[in-house]
């Protein structure tokens, strides 16, 4: 039996248009959005514990739980794209081919398949409920994780033939993180299912047949 689809968020706030250029406008500018909001998230560097807190996963996550699976994983290839051409938009103002050559481009190219996952997730329900999107959100992490690290097991630093291996991929590629992941899910778990409850509650935006299930908690 299929999943129930319904509209995201975004969906709500910004409905959809009937007349079809308008609507091709509307994603456009959706997407280009998307893509924005995660390159301004990726130049956030808070100091924690045992490695700075940055918002680039975070941002990854809410674009695709915002904006739906297609949408989602368009912001984050344009994200991608326009950060290999040059553009200063990765992590630590970034960018370049060597950046997705180099040791974090696995995790880069994980976030279109995360962005997709919890964006399909999404739409089917899951950023109604705090419990449904730490599943979404937990699933996100994984795939960014399911791609990154590989890549970075095998990168070769020296270009000596010698790679980095499975062990330091994950002392440095893994471990610090899990802390601040965990933050940032919380964060975000959280964050959808209230702006779903407070559009449900007051009535904002365009409601329709595809609002889903009420928000809450289980």
């Amino acid at each position: 039996m299929q999943a129930a689809r319904y509209g995201t968020i975004i969906d709500r706030v910004i409905p959809h248009s009937a007349s079809r250029s308008s609507e091709l406008v509307r994603d456009l500018v959706l997407v280009v959005c998307g893509g924005a909001l995660v390159a301004g998230l990726a130049q956030i560097s808070i100091p924690w514990y045992p490695v700075p807190f940055t918002g680039q996963t975070l941002g990854v996550l809410l674009v695709g739980g915002v904006l739906g699976s297609k949408k989602g994983a368009l912001a984050l290839a344009l994200y991608f794209i326009v950060g290999a051409l040059g553009a200063p938009i990765f992590t630590d103002q970034s960018a370049g081919w060597d950046v997705i050559t180099g040791a974090t481009g696995g995790y880069i190219i994980g976030f279109i398949v995360a962005a997709a996952a919890v964006g399909w997730l999404a739409e089917r329900g899951a950023d109604r409920r705090v419990m449904s999107m730490v599943g979404a959100l937990l699933l996100g992490n994984v795939l960014i994780y399911a791609f990154g690290v590989p890549w970075l097991a095998t990168w070769d630093p020296a270009g000596d033939g010698v790679a980095f291996g499975w062990a330091q991929a994950y002392k440095t590629g893994v471990q610090p993180f899990i802390l601040g992941d965990l933050v940032k899910l919380a964060f975000a778990a959280s964050l959808l299912p209230a702006g779903w409850a407070l559009l449900q509650k007051t009535g904002v935006g365009k409601k329709n047949e595809n609002d889903g299930p009420k928000a809450g908690l289980l």
